[in-house]
């Protein structure tokens, strides 16, 4: 993925260090402000990452020692490292094969007594189904945490996503729709949550601090990058409605849409390789490699990593996830994609199959595409 940066970035940098203030200025304030506004958020507290977000949010929800934290395994490992630091056990939640997010029945099956937090996400910017997951476990005291980390932009149930939630987590990292390079936000209807998270972040001394402060240089860029969200959205969602169009008509491939609660901003696009294509996933991987393109596998699973082989994270049935692990691929979306570079995309899934052999490219990757001397398909 390539991030969308101009000159108005640049510039809005260059303004930050000339008046040679760089870490928590003006700017950090400004940008609380302004995307709190966006996403019709109470609170907003920047942070230094989308992990650091989500460990503060952790905090600020009262998660410790011998809590239960569900969550998917299917996410960013980080997610769950997030959690295993607090000394919580992590709890995972199967996953809904047609968006690769959770539903109140996955994370119903993975409830324990001990469950303090659950963790939802908007992966690749799919927005989850979250009031029904709140009507779950509002009654039970659990706090539902989104990871909107990918999920700028996106709407549900015709608001930005985490307007519904009382915890709400952002990335701002460079493969995000909305990047400050490295950064993260915490969105909260709690003041009281708010005042915590900012305490925790800047290290004070009255608390364990953690020291996630968002410089304004990176601030200062999120808010050029805020001013043109929604352009930057609606090219995305252009980029895949041609890929949806053009995909519907090649047999062995299910693809993600927009549900019927929400829009996605289509942080990632992805396809699932089922068992009637006429190559297996790592086959095509390898086949759109050879062919010049960068297409990946996204997610794994992660109950497969090494670090949670031999933990205890529940008894939930994870099969769904385990299927999307090995038969996703993600495909190259991103703001500069030209017409041309999406047609060799499909150009080489067509032809992958219909089983015609692919000619080997050789050249510098750039972006999503390897230049080469050979003609563009």
């Amino acid at each position: 993925m390539r991030p969308w940066l101009g000159q108005e970035e640049a510039d809005a940098v260059v303004q930050v260090l000339s008046s040679g203030r760089t870490v928590q200025g003006p700017r950090v304030g400004q940008f609380e402000e302004a995307f709190g506004s966006a996403q019709q958020a109470s609170h907003a507290v920047a942070v230094s990452s989308g992990t650091a977000a989500l460990h503060l949010a952790l905090r600020v929800a009262g998660v410790q020692q011998q809590d239960d934290v569900v969550l998917p395994s299917f996410c960013p490992i980080a997610n769950a490292d997030a959690v295993s630091r607090l000394g919580a056990r992590t709890v995972f939640a199967d996953v809904e094969a047609g968006t690769g997010n959770v539903s109140r029945g996955t994370i119903e099956e993975a409830l324990t007594p001990a469950t303090r937090a659950v963790i939802v996400a908007d992966l690749g910017g799919m927005p989850v189904d979250l009031e029904p997951i709140r009507d779950l476990c509002d009654p039970l005291g659990v706090t539902v945490i989104e990871d909107a980390s990918c999920g700028v932009g996106s709407t549900y149930q015709g608001q930005p996503v985490g307007a519904g939630a009382e915890l709400t987590v952002w990335s701002f990292d460079s493969c995000e729709v909305l990047t400050t390079g490295e950064g993260g936000m915490l969105t909260t209807r709690k003041e009281a949550w708010a005042a915590a998270a900012r305490q925790l972040r800047n290290n004070t001394g009255n608390d364990a601090g953690l020291d996630h402060r968002m410089t304004d240089l990176q601030a200062a860029i999120g808010l050029v990058q805020l001013g043109r969200l929604h352009e930057a959205v609606a090219h995305r969602r252009e980029i895949v409605a041609s890929y949806q169009l053009a995909l519907s008509r090649i047999a062995g491939l299910r693809f993600i849409k927009d549900p019927d609660y929400g829009s996605s901003n289509f942080q990632s696009f992805w396809m699932e390789v089922l068992p009637s294509f006429a190559l297996p996933r790592d086959e095509l991987l390898e086949r759109l490699s050879r062919d010049g393109i960068s297409a990946g596998v996204g997610l794994t699973a992660v109950h497969r990593q090494p670090a949670y082989w031999d933990r205890d994270t529940g008894l939930a049935d994870l099969s769904v996830t385990e299927r999307l692990a090995d038969r996703l691929v993600v495909l190259p979306v991103y703001h500069q994609l030209t017409p041309g570079e999406q047609s060799r995309v499909l150009r080489s899934v067509r032809l992958a199959a219909a089983g015609i052999p692919v000619t080997v490219r050789r050249g510098k990757w750039t972006g999503g595409f390897r230049r080469t001397d050979a003609a563009s398909a």
